[in-house]
C-alpha cells in the first residue's frame, strides 16, 4: 500500500471559519503574537495567554471539518496517509483521520510547566490549575523560541512517502517548511495553495486552488494514476 504524506497548515483550516494563525499585520486575533506566544509572553502576563487560549478553544468548538478534512481523511480507503499539521486544532481528527502528527501542539491538551506531562484538557485553563506535583498547567502549544518536539520523528515520516500532498501551508515557516526536503526526489508531490511560492522542481505539481476544491483536483488525479 502506497504511503500518501500530507503537510497542512493554517489555510485548511481557514476554510472551517478559524482564522489564520497571523494576520497580514502581525496580528493573531488582534494580538501581537509575542504577547501570546512566547514563553516570554506567558511569563509576563499569564492571565492573558491562559484566556487567550480559552478563547481559541471555545472557538474551535463552533466549527466544524471542511470537505478538505473529509477528503484527506478518505485517503485511507485506499492509502496508507500519514497528515504532518502546524494546526493545532483537532478538525483532521473529526474528519476520521486515524495518523495525525501535530508539530505546533494541541488546543486540547494542556501541560505542566515543569515537565512536559502531556493531559487532555477540554475546559479553560485558569491561573491556579495545577499538576499533581504542584505546578501551573500551560497550553501544550508550542511557541515561538520552543522546541519542536515531533520534529524528528515528522522527518523520518516523510523519507517514507510515496506521494507528498501540501495542502494550506505557505512551507515558509521553519522547521516545518524543511520537511519536504526529506522526500526522497523523486517522489510526487502536489503543491495546493490559491497563491503558490514558485517550486522549480519539476516532480511538483502546483494546483491553484484552496485547500476544498484542490483537494477535488488532487483525488481525480489520483484516481488516474
Amino acid at each position: 500500500m502506497k504511503h500518501i504524506v500530507v503537510l497542512s497548515g493554517a489555510g485548511i483550516s481557514a476554510e472551517s471559519g478559524l482564522k489564520t494563525f497571523r494576520d497580514s499585520d502581525g496580528l493573531w486575533e488582534g494580538h501581537d503574537v509575542m504577547e501570546v506566544a512566547t514563553p516570554e509572553g506567558f511569563a509576563k502576563n499569564p492571565e492573558l495567554v491562559l484566556d487567550f487560549y480559552n478563547q481559541r478553544r471555545k472557538q474551535l468548538k463552533d466549527v466544524k471539518p471542511n470537505p478538505a478534512h473529509f477528503d484527506l481523511a478518505a485517503l485511507e480507503n485506499e492509502y496508507k496517509v500519514t497528515i504532518i499539521t502546524q494546526n493545532v486544532d483537532d478538525l483532521h481528527e473529526r474528519a476520521g483521520s486515524t495518523n495525525v502528527i501535530h508539530l505546533h501542539g494541541e488546543l486540547l491538551k494542556a501541560k505542566s510547566v515543569s515537565n512536559e506531562d502531556i493531559l487532555p484538557w477540554t475546559t479553560d485553563i485558569k491561573l491556579g490549575d495545577l499538576c499533581k506535583n504542584g505546578y501551573q498547567i500551560r497550553p501544550h502549544i508550542v511557541w515561538f523560541g520552543e522546541a519542536v518536539p515531533m520534529i524528528d520523528l515528522a522527518m523520518s515520516v516523510c523519507k517514507t512517502a510515496d506521494i507528498l500532498i501540501i495542502i494550506g501551508t505557505s512551507m515558509q515557516v521553519y522547521p516545518a517548511a524543511s520537511l519536504m526536503h526529506y522526500v526522497e526526489a523523486q517522489t510526487p508531490v502536489y503543491y495546493i495553495d490559491p497563491n503558490p511560492a514558485s517550486m522549480s522542481d519539476k516532480h511538483v505539481k502546483t494546483i491553484r486552488e484552496n485547500a476544498t476544491s484542490g483537494m477535488k483536483t488532487v483525488l481525480k488525479d489520483l484516481s488516474l494514476n
